[in-house]
């Protein structure tokens, strides 16, 4: 099993939600890109954190 932490930037809301751009680790390409987010959850949020884990 592995994991990993992305972190992602505020991008612009939409009518529902929060787009946020994923920023990669540096030499490495993203690993999701784009991500939505709903407005009640992301809240004034600037960054947000997604943990992702791989099970073999």
């Amino acid at each position: 099993m592995s994991k990993t932490t992305v972190t992602f930037e505020y991008e612009k809301e939409t009518k529902n939600s929060v787009r946020y751009q994923e920023v990669p680790e540096e030499g490495k390409a993203p690993i999701m890109g784009t991500l939505y987010v709903q407005k009640w959850f992301a809240g004034s949020s600037k960054t947000l954190e997604i943990t992702i884990e791989k099970k073999d």
